[in-house]
């Protein structure tokens, strides 16, 4: 299921985890060449993406909220 990114917060080992609408959480990373994510690194790069559409597992799975 498609969900929005609504913010974002650090894990303790300073991984940047997106917070989605359905109160999922779900790790961005960026680790070229499997995952390819550079807008990740910087604050603006996160700032532009709020709002942009991941596919939530976790809704597919039916897990409660990670909030």
């Amino acid at each position: 299921m498609q969900q929005a990114i609504c913010g974002y917060h650090q894990d303790e080992e300073e991984h940047w985890v997106a917070e989605l609408t359905c109160g999922h959480f779900q790790h961005v990373r960026h680790i070229p060449p499997f995952i390819n994510r550079p807008w990740v690194i910087s604050s603006s790069g996160r700032q532009d993406m709020l709002g942009h559409q991941l596919s939530c597992k976790k809704c597919d799975e039916g897990v409660p909220q990670d909030k």
